[in-house]
């Protein structure tokens, strides 16, 4: 079936909130998670859950502990609509350096992802992050800042 006009431009709008989400990650800038999570949102993953947008911002802290710097790339994003609703499926390709060493650690993810289209605005409001596979491998840190720490 042909998405009509209205969802191809709500998909894009969902897709923008994915890019949204992964950017805040990158750039541990909880202004931006705040845009596109729901006040009520879940966030679960391989041995965690975390629920409302409070706690949720706290996993941008816990990524900073974690990692010298993040790069999520967001592929295809997928979803059905129900009204102000939306259920998908969203794929990612997550690098993240460690802290203890100049490695890489690659995650390919696929985000289960529920949506809440409020004041015209969609955000997420469940996201459940399953790691398809990993891969770790060396990596050369170049001079500067990290790039959860630029300017941007």
């Amino acid at each position: 079936m042909t998405p009509s006009d209205a969802e191809l431009a709500d998909l894009a709008r969902l897709r923008h909130a994915a890019e949204t989400y992964a950017r805040g990650a990158d750039r541990k800038d909880k202004d931006l998670w705040s845009a596109v999570l729901a006040a009520d949102c879940v966030i679960a993953g391989p041995g965690f859950r975390t629920e409302g947008r409070d706690a949720v911002l706290g996993l941008i802290d816990t990524l900073g502990q974690m990692f010298r710097a993040t790069l999520h790339q967001i592929h295809q994003v997928t979803a059905t609509f129900d009204g102000d609703t939306a259920t998908g499926e969203t794929y990612c390709i997550a690098e993240h350096v460690l802290k203890d060493s100049d490695t890489v650690l690659v995650w390919a993810i696929r985000y289960q992802d529920q949506w809440r289209r409020a004041d015209g605005a969609w955000q997420f409001t469940q996201r459940e992050l399953i790691v398809e596979w990993e891969e770790t491998r060396p990596v050369t840190v170049t001079a500067g800042a990290p790039a959860g720490e630029q300017e941007t």
